[in-house]
Order: structure tokens, then C-alpha cells, then sequence
């Protein structure tokens, strides 16, 4: 089967119980986010609001909350789409075993995108963006935002649907300078394939055409947000996941019209016009401040006759989106290996935010004649991770040998940083790349985009016991009086409130100097932190706090260390200073008011109830 609407999914979901039914009037400020996040913490079911304050139109959320509810979803196609990214990256298998891929090629084949006449559904009506849900997620975005949009843009040099880029980015659409109904927010960072096309409309002195689709068959914003294999187009792709040929008009402005979604709105981006864009609650558990974004004068809003709008809510992970890396990674887990020589697994670590953490597993096979192995091969490895795509966005890349442990998992946080830390030479196996690129939403660096990255990178046999709890004879130095196990070799140091940024370099030479004499083998990483007792709580925590409010470069300090011929290392314990800065994004916190709202309707006859 096939869905040829979002209103064919959500029926399909509320007849097999994957969704309910919120009657009720409810806010897009805030109070709809709530829900949705206490939903989803839940692992509960997608969510239609029916009655949106302000807004004639239904919305949606949570479609994809859950692992097992996207293969519902997709549970006639997934098999066949995994196979299908499978032999785009490895063609010459359709080659040796044509008959075991036939029926694949024919559903590549009838995934091409259909060119439709104009008199399609998402004709029926216009409107404009005050008529939208006016959707605020968290307290202090700068205001409503379009979450779940698929934004179209052409190439300028080769024009059509066959060369176009079809991506997921956020979209502010009222607050900050906008004027209401005319103009909206385009944001997107680094490595995005619109970077590429509004380059070129730039050169040309062109405006830059751009079509958000929102809604449609669920397969569309899927495809919106794959790292799909160079040459493969997002359409193509969200025909084949949705068993349905994507279907598309031109209008008579020449933009073009996903014939089967529920909203599109058309506008353009002239060369170099900007306004501020933000404050946004993000996925790294922060707000994205405001800054300068490409600035979208619109045009039109269609709309269909049953429309629904779609929409998510981000934030600290585990959210909507972790769900969608798990359907990302069931479908393309195997392609990145097979594009990088020696690489086995790479995981960006979710509870991190993603982009911060990086855990890898290659192999170490350059000197098989030397009895005492050490990282080489993964040193090659891990540059070419940091060179690959939105991987080069990471600041943190750990990796290790196979041949050290053929049962090392890379989703195993304990297990794999474990398997590190027992091993890792911290004389020898950090490389530091200086001022880089990182990840938009990241403020732990030195300014928009720039920071810095480094490459841990382990191999050979355990080079110590780990400590899984203090000796009797450990102390640190006063200020520092607060400090927690969090795991096997690893100790969160809590600083003071009152420890301004100006006294850390003395505070951290009085802690060197205590530290200096002392045998530390077993405490390979010590974290400077605001607070010791929530970083140990889990390791979620931790590697939260550790790698989103960390800059490598600036922030990596480490007992008796050195710098000799540019290489760092230090022959003590290593300290990251994972403290909030003054510079860093405030952190996403929920509105104590809002949530009592939620927990009355979790109440006995509350709509909730028996969900949350």
C-alpha cells in the first residue's frame, strides 16, 4: 500500500491504535509542545489536535515517535528501500544476482516523480501564515516556527525536479523584523544542499525560488531529512519509501507544487538579504540565538481541502527526531562503512545532541609484522570522518580498533567509552584540528559555525585498571570539595557558583599542582562541571554535559601536560571543562504553569489519562 495523504496515514494510525484524538481547544503557544513532549517521553501515540486556538486548521504530531511506529508506517516498503540504498551504493551486487534485485529496480523505476496537471487537492484553497498554527514551542523562541517543512530549492545551472534538493529546515514565520504575512525565516547551517543552490542563484543575481511543502504522505518528510548517497534525489526516494510516485505542478510563477501535501507556501530568497532569525529551542538542549538567516518574501499559501498540519517539537534528546536517526540509521546504517575504507561503525551519539560526539570503530591493520600495535590506520580513518559530509560537523571523535575487541559496540555509551579509557595513551592519541567548523546550533565555541575538534583515537592492548570508586586517600583541593564517580575511570568535579571565568586558569593550576604528585592511572578523565550530582545521575547526563558545553580546543586541559613539536598530551589524567559559559546559549527549560495544564489533562477523565 501506499498513502496518497497525511489524512490516509492518520487513519491507518488511529484504526491500528498508534493514534488519538485531542477535541479539545488547545494553545499553539506552548501548551501544545507540552503535550506533545509529555506524549512522546511516554513513548505514547501521534497526537491530532483538532481544535487549534486561533487557526481553522488541525494539526499533528509525534508521527514518528516511535521506532516501531515509522515501520508500521512503512511496513510494505521498508525492506525494499533498504535494499535499494544498499546496491546504489554497492551497484555491481544488482549485477551478480539480477533476479534477487528485480523486483527492487522496478520500484526504483516506479518511484520517479510524475508531473500532474494543476487541478490537484492542494489547489483547493489560498491562505496566509497568520491562518497557520501560530506553533511556540518553548518560552523564549522568538516566535512561531514551522518544524516539519520540506523545502524545495532548484539548481540554478540545471534546472528541474530531478536536480533538486528537498530538505528539512527550520522556518520562522512571524516575530523578530518580519512583516506579518509577507515574509518568513529560511534557516540552515552548514553542509546543506540549499547552501549550494542559493550560491549559485547569488551568482547569477538571481533570487532564489523556494517552495516549503508541508504535510503529504509520510514518506515526504522522511526523504526530507535522509543523508541520501550522492545522485539519488529526495523525490525518487520518497516515491520508492512511499510506494507512490511523488507527484508535482509548476504554478504560474513557475514554483514548484508537491501535488499531495497538505500546505505549500512559494517565496523567494533575493542575493545577500538577511534578518535576524531566532531566538529557536533546539536539539542540542539550548536555544539557537538570534542571527542573520536568509530572509523569504512569500508569495502564496495553498492549501487542500482536509489539510492537516504537520508539526514536531525539539529539544534536549531523546525527542521525535531520535526516532527519525533510528529510521535514518535502520535504512542507511550500512551505506557510510562501505564509503570509507576501514571503517566499521559510526555512531553520533544522540544523548550528545548529536553533532558534539562521535564514537567509531575502524581498522588497525597498516603494521601486522609489529608485535605492539598503536593508532595509525584510525588516525586515517578519522580524518576522513571529519571530512565526510555533516560528520565534519563533530567536535569529539572517539575511535578504536576492531581487532582490540570484534564485540565492541559503538551504541553501547558505557561499554564503548569503557574500552577507551582503558587503553587510551594520552601522551600519544589526541589530534587537535584548531579553529574549525562545528555545528550551527553548537555556541560552545568561539563564534557562529567556528570551534574546534578532536580526534581520540585508540588502539592496542588495556593499559590500566579503571577506578570504579575513589581511594580512601584521594582529596581535592579546595574550592573543589563536591565531585562523583560517574563511571569506571571517570569523575565529575563540581565548581563553585562563585568561580567566575577570570579565576579558572588559577583554580585550575591550584587543582594541576595538587594532583602533580599523585598516581592517577585509574582516573584517565576528571569533568569540570556546574553541578557534580546531576552529571553522575546517568550517562546521558554526562555526555551531555560533557560534550555540548565543551570547546576542544579551549576547553581540554590535563595533569602535567606538554606541547612538544605542536603536539599536545599530558601524562595525567585528562580534565574537560564542561562548565557553562558565559558565552554559551541559555538551556531549554519548560513552563512550570504549562505543564500543570498537562498534568490535569493526564488526570482520571482527562484526555491524557492512561497516556501520560
Amino acid at each position: 500500500m501506499g498513502y496518497n495523504s497525511l489524512q490516509a496515514c492518520i487513519t491507518d494510525l488511529e484504526q491500528n491504535g498508534y493514534l488519538i484524538r485531542i477535541k479539545e481547544e488547545v494553545d499553539p503557544y506552548l501548551q501544545m509542545a507540552a503535550i506533545h513532549l509529555r506524549v512522546f517521553e511516554h513513548q505514547g501515540p501521534a497526537i491530532l489536535f483538532e481544535n487549534v486556538k486561533g487557526s481553522k486548521f488541525p494539526a499533528v504530531s509525534n508521527l514518528f515517535g516511535t521506532l516501531d511506529r515509522s515501520r508500521f508506517i512503512f511496513r510494505d516498503t521498508l525492506e525494499k528501500i533498504k535494499t535499494l540504498v544498499d546496491i546504489k551504493n554497492d551497484p555491481i551486487k544488482a549485477i551478480k544476482h539480477p533476479f534477487k534485485y528485480a523486483n527492487t529496480a522496478l520500484t526504483a523505476l516506479s518511484s520517479l516523480p510524475m508531473k500532474v496537471r494543476g487541478d490537484a487537492p492542494i489547489n483547493f484553497g489560498r491562505t496566509v501564515m497568520s491562518q497557520l498554527p501560530q506553533i511556540v514551542n518553548w518560552p523564549m523562541d522568538g516566535g512561531p516556527f514551522v518544524t516539519m517543512p520540506q523545502v524545495y530549492t532548484e539548481d540554478a545551472d540545471m534546472p528541474g525536479i530531478m536536480n533538486a534538493n528537498l530538505g528539512m529546515y527550520r522556518i520562522q514565520m512571524a516575530g523578530n523584523d518580519y512583516i506579518q504575512d509577507k515574509e518568513i525565516g529560511l534557516h540552515y547551517q552548514l553542509h546543506r544542499g540549499i547552501g549550494v543552490h542559493q550560491t549559485k542563484a547569488n551568482a547569477k543575481g538571481q533570487p532564489l525560488k523556494v517552495s516549503i511543502f508541508v504535510g503529504g504522505p509520510p514518506a515526504h518528510p522522511v526523504a526530507a531529512v535522509m543523508p541520501l548517497p550522492e545522485g539519488l534525489s529526495e523525490m525518487t526516494f520518497g516515491g520508492a519509501l512511499g510506494n507512490r510516485r511523488f507527484r508535482y505542478f509548476y504554478d504560474d510563477e513557475g514554483f514548484c507544487i508537491s501535488a499531495d501535501a497538505d500546505f505549500v507556501i512559494t517565496g523567494t530568497v533575493m542575493p545577500m538579504e538577511n534578518k535576524p532569525e531566532g531566538p529557536f529551542g533546539d536539539h542540542l538542549g539550548y536555544y539557537s540565538l538570534a542571527h542573520p538567516f536568509p530572509l523569504m518574501k512569500v508569495h502564496n499559501i495553498y492549501h487542500r481541502k482536509d489539510a492537516i498540519w504537520s508539526f514536531t517539537v525539539v529539544g534536549r534528546p531523546p525527542q521525535e527526531d531520535t526516532s527519525f536517526g533510528a529510521l535514518i540509521h535502520e535504512i542507511t546504517g550500512s551505506a557510510l562503512p562501505k564509503e570509507i575504507p576501514g571503517l566499521h561503525a559510526v555512531n553520533a551519539v544522540d544523548a550528545a545532541g548529536v553533532h558534539p560526539l562521535l564514537f567509531a570503530i575502524g581498522s588497525e591493520r597498516y603494521t601486522p609484522y609489529v608485535k605492539e600495535r598503536h593508532p595509525q590506520e584510525i588516525i586515517t580513518i578519522a580524518n576522513h570522518i571529519l571530512g565526510k559530509g555533516q560528520l565534519s560537523l563533530a567536535k569529539y571523535l572517539f575511535i578504536a580498533a576492531k581487532e582490540d575487541n570484534p564485540d565492541l559496540d559503538v551504541n553501547d555509551i558505557g561499554a564503548f567509552l569503557k574500552h577507551i579509557l582503558q587503553r587510551i595513551d594520552l601522551i600519544r592519541d589526541l589530534h587537535f584540528h584548531t579553529r574549525t567548523t562545528i555545528d550551527t546550533l553548537d555556541y560552545s565555541g568561539d563564534g557562529l559555525n567556528s570551534g574546534s575538534k578532536v580526534a581520540i583515537t585508540v588502539a592496542g592492548d588495556i593499559k590500566r585498571e579503571l577506578w570504579n570508586e575513589l581511594p580512601a586517600s584521594f582529596t581535592l583541593p579546595r574550592p573543589f570539595v563536591d565531585y562523583k564517580m560517574v563511571m569506571p575511570g571517570v569523575l565529575a568535579v563540581e565548581v563553585p557558583k562563585n568561580i567566575r571565568t577570570s579565576d579558572m586558569p588559577l583554580m585550575l593550576e591550584i587543582l594541576q599542582e595538587h594532583l602533580a604528585e599523585d598516581e592517577l592511572s585509574g582516573l584517565p578523565l576528571m569533568v569540570l562541571c556546574d553541578d557534580a550530582a546531576f552529571t553522575a545521575q546517568n550517562l546521558n547526563n554526562f555526555v551531555w554535559v560533557t560534550f555540548t558545553r565543551s570547546n576542544p580546543s579551549h576547553d581540554i586541559y590535563g595533569i602535567n601536560s606538554f606541547t612538544e613539536h605542536k603536539h599536545w598530551g599530558c601524562n595525567g589524567p585528562l580534565m574537560i571543562d564542561a562548565r557553562i559559559k558565559p558565552h554559551h546559549a541559555p538551556v531549554l527549560e519548560r513552563d512550570p504553569e504549562v505543564e500543570k495544564l498537562v498534568d490535569k489533562m493526564g488526570e482520571i477523565g482527562g484526555v491524557l489519562h492512561g497516556v501520560i
